[in-house]
């Protein structure tokens, strides 16, 4: 029902997307939409351009006097840095797209793929997904996100029990690392310093929560319909991502499944579960329960103190060539993760509950979840 298209390079004039079939009469919330992209700059170990670069949505098509007109929605991101005097890159960083770009293209150099496989993209997927968020917050569907782990660090500290996500976004997003953890935090900088000073980098792993969603949304009947698979092919797409895991995911391999599966209990009206160990999917469909998914990112492999490559020219052994880099991107990834699940969600709605105007997507969706009270 929804289909989105992004184009654009790191150093080009800008990046472009287009969102399809998207409902109309839906207020698009500006102020909303760029504060979404604000919070991808920041974080802790991001590099120089994040100071340069304040990214702002302009809207090209499919909004009118503020709303959304059911035509298809396209949106431009400036760029601040260009193409001017920018190297042909031949000696390709490892772990990068530098090298599979250039041999898949024909390419001389790794130019033309690093410019387009650089995380820059993830700018336009942030705008598309504040779109996205829009909507669901229309079906009272929220998602918030928080770093569990960055390096060796872990956020050992859990949620109050009486602190809602609401708070605990309020908190994260005033955290330079997005953690709640105030002591993680601290020991978290103190290790991006070390590794900035050692001209390396570090990864980590971020947990993204969604409240509110409907059960239903996805498919037991077609393999490529499967929620939880929509949702990690969305998250893998995220540059740096090399493991997605839902509800207890690894952890499940050594228990009981008496001590695994949520049981099922009722009562006014509506089915419930007391755990979420499946992390708010089953057989590929969301059980009415908080979707909840951890995703790893790998460190950077732009390093300042490069590794071992191979030059494109003359074939000797060379070390890699730099490229202004991040210390360390896992907070701003989980924005990024944030606005893929937002997508594919609000497109999961609108498969199940679509229509033409915000109106019949409320009605039909209001209709659906009064007769899951008689079911």
């Amino acid at each position: 029902m929804l289909r989105i298209l992004t184009a654009g390079e790191s150093h080009g004039d800008g990046l472009v997307g287009i969102l399809e079939g998207f409902p109309a009469n839906l207020y698009m919330d500006m102020d909303f939409i760029n504060r979404e992209l604000d919070r991808r700059q920041r974080g802790y170990g991001r590099s120089s351009r994040m100071d340069m670069e304040k990214d702002k949505a302009i809207v090209i098509s499919g909004i009118n006097d503020g709303y959304s007109t059911g035509n298809p929605i396209s949106i431009m991101i400036k760029n601040r840095g260009t193409y001017v005097n920018l190297v042909e890159v031949t000696r390709p960083r490892p772990g990068h797209g530098d090298l599979v770009g250039a041999l898949k293209y024909g390419h001389k150099g790794g130019r033309n793929a690093l410019e387009r496989a650089s995380a820059r993209e993830t700018a336009m997927r942030v705008a598309i997904g504040a779109i996205c968020k829009l909507l669901l917050r229309e079906l009272d569907i929220h998602i918030y996100s928080h770093v569990v782990q960055i390096g060796d660090i872990k956020v050992l500290r859990r949620f109050p029990d009486d602190m809602n996500w609401k708070d605990i976004a309020g908190v994260v997003d005033n955290s330079p690392v997005r953690v709640l953890d105030k002591g993680a935090e601290e020991s978290i900088i103190e290790e991006l310093d070390k590794a900035k000073e050692k001209g390396d980098t570090l990864g980590g792993v971020l947990e993204v929560v969604a409240l509110g969603v409907p059960v239903g949304l996805g498919s037991y009947a077609h393999w490529d319909r499967k929620l939880d698979g929509r949702i990690a092919q969305g998250i893998m797409s995220i540059p740096g991502i090399k493991g997605i895991e839902f509800g207890l995911g690894f952890n499940l391999a050594n228990r009981l499944g008496s001590k695994v599966h949520d049981e099922i209990f009722y009562k006014e009206g509506s089915y419930y579960r007391k755990t979420n160990n499946a992390g708010g999917i089953e057989a590929g469909v969301s059980n009415g329960e908080n979707i909840v998914l951890r995703a790893v990112m790998k460190p950077i492999p732009t390093l300042r103190r490069p590794l071992q490559t191979v030059d494109m020219e003359s074939k000797e052994g060379v070390l890699a060539q730099f490229e202004r880099s991040d210390v360390c991107a896992v907070p701003s990834a989980s924005i990024v993760a944030e606005s893929i699940l937002a997508y594919i969600l609000a497109d999961e709605i609108m498969i199940k509950f679509g229509g033409d105007s915000l109106g019949e997507v409320v009605a039909n969706y209001s209709s659906f979840m009064e007769g899951l009270r008689e079911r």
